[in-house]
């Protein structure tokens, strides 16, 4: 017997309650990028042109693929602090479907507090991840 895997929004409270409880948002932040990603990374044969997502400053791959109807992510970041941003967004849409991602926007990072203590580009560049995801979702609806 298969399970539905959790939504999006199911997976971001998931993510919130699990990081709140640390009351610093600097010790939120470190303990999110710190973690060990759920997502498979992508190897540097495979970091293609492509794949890197327009927007950020530093160097984002992210290889989409659809099966049985659902989005699966793997993504790779040249900063460890990147990456760890852009893992913690990403699983919020891996295993979704592309309605479910496309309905998404992500607060998690707000709602931990975390979001005022990034920069501009680094904001516009989960912003430009964000796009990038739904994008290929609304390719697939």
């Amino acid at each position: 017997m298969s399970t539905t895997p959790p939504s999006p929004a199911e997976r971001e409270a998931a993510i919130v309650e699990r990081y709140a409880i640390i009351p610093d948002p600097q010790e939120r932040l470190s303990a999110l990028i710190a973690r060990k990603s759920p997502l498979p990374g992508i190897p540097p044969e495979e970091r293609l042109p492509e794949y890197l997502v327009p927007g950020c400053q530093s160097r984002v791959w992210i290889l989409p693929a659809m099966a049985e109807g659902r989005c699966h992510l793997r993504v790779e970041a040249e900063s460890a602090m990147v990456r760890g941003l852009v893992t913690t967004l990403c699983e919020l849409y891996h295993q979704a479907t592309p309605a479910e991602i496309v309905a998404h926007e992500p607060a998690l990072f707000e709602a931990l507090g975390i979001a005022r203590n990034l920069t501009p580009t680094r904001l516009n560049g989960l912003a430009a991840v964000t796009a990038y995801v739904q994008n290929f979702a609304r390719k697939h609806l």
